[in-house]
């Protein structure tokens, strides 16, 4: 029986959570362990909703290369409710709707990290990940909800949402006006093209499946391009009359950045974010050297900009994609769901609501 925050009753001492013995899905069992106090600094949050990434899936079936500490928990996003909080802590209350921060530590500027070490250390990575019933993190990791989100579409907001508003908006300041390139329907691209839309932007959305582009068309995409019916460079120069585009979301990544420098304006911005076709990228110097284009990098965003993208969304009708929501214990079948490349966000709903507690 649920009992809404406030009421006063013992909650129990151990909790589930996903984990890993090792590298690989069948490693990835649901355990029952002590449910964590929060220590001076930290907040105590049940969990509602777990957002999945792809590169969830990566970690957990390759590790990514990460010096994982095992038994590993992963998954990087969630969207809960402060329950208990430690000694020291200022930002939030009992009561208090948070999601993570894909990065901790990083609250603006430059992450940390040098030439030698790059800055990469996030939830779900070299930090303990958030499928679990409760997790009991330092305060400066979490950042609160859009009141206007339910507990599974803010849940989405961590790296997909704050991805592309860091790749738009924090870095490539969009304008009126301009034309952004989405390449795919996944969930970076969907917010990248609600994003677009609430900036002023005109929005082209490439994809190889007529489905998804009606449904891209539905939030307000502007100009659709069957990836599949022809050269979509060339479709791009159609559309912007030879202006090409002034923001890209480059989301395949390999040697398909050579396509986005062919599609991208003179002094255009591409961002990379996406490494389906793999880590090693490639293109023709001529485009780079004569466009001069801004090529950019972009590992999801810091903490401030989360925040302005959190109080952006109130002041919009931007609302997270969601194509599934399963339950705690079905986690293999939403990775099967990953891996057959949803349109926007897989979610796990772990509680009920925002308020249940136990």
């Amino acid at each position: 029986m649920s009992t809404k925050i406030g009421v006063q009753k013992p909650m129990a001492k151990t909790m589930k959570r996903w984990q890993m013995s090792e590298i690989g899905r069948e490693h990835l069992a649901l355990v029952d362990v002590e449910r964590p106090q929060p220590a001076r600094g930290e907040i105590l949050v049940k969990v509602a909703a777990v957002s999945l990434n792809y590169r969830d899936k990566l970690v957990i079936e390759t590790g990514l290369g990460l010096e994982l500490v095992f038994p590993f928990t992963p998954a990087s996003d969630l969207a809960g409710t402060v329950i208990a909080v430690g000694e020291g802590v200022e930002r939030f209350q009992p009561g208090d709707r948070v999601i993570s921060t894909f990065t901790p530590g990083w609250i603006e500027g430059k992450p940390n990290g040098d030439a030698r070490t790059m800055p990469y250390r996030s939830l779900g990575g070299a930090y303990p990940g958030v499928l679990a019933e409760y997790v009991a993190f330092p305060q400066d990791w979490f950042v609160l909800s859009p009141a206007s989100l339910d507990a599974a579409q803010a849940s989405t907001l961590p790296c997909a949402g704050l991805t592309a508003w860091f790749a738009l908006v924090e870095r490539g300041k969009l304008q009126v006006g301009q034309t952004v390139l989405i390449e795919g329907t996944g969930g970076v691209a969907l917010f990248g093209l609600q994003i677009a839309k609430a900036q002023g932007a005109e929005v082209i959305v490439i994809s190889g499946s007529a489905d998804k582009l009606e449904r891209a068309k539905v939030l307000g995409a502007d100009h659709l391009i069957d990836r599949n019916a022809g050269d979509w460079v060339e479709a791009v120069w159609r559309l912007t009359d030879d202006r090409g585009a002034d923001h890209i979301l480059e989301l395949v990544g390999g040697p398909h950045l050579e396509k986005a420098l062919q599609a991208v304006a003179v002094h255009g911005h591409i961002s990379v974010i996406g490494v389906l076709e793999g880590f090693d990228i490639s293109c023709s110097a001529g485009p780079l050297l004569l466009k001069s284009p801004t090529v950019q990098g972009i590992s999801v965003g810091h903490r401030r900009a989360l925040e302005d993208f959190a109080r952006a969304i109130d002041r919009s009708d931007i609302r997270p994609e969601i194509e599934a929501r399963y339950t705690f214990t079905d986690l293999h079948d939403a990775l099967d769901h990953l891996d057959r490349g949803p349109f926007g966000k897989i979610v796990i709903d772990v509680a009920t609501n925002w308020t249940d507690v136990d």
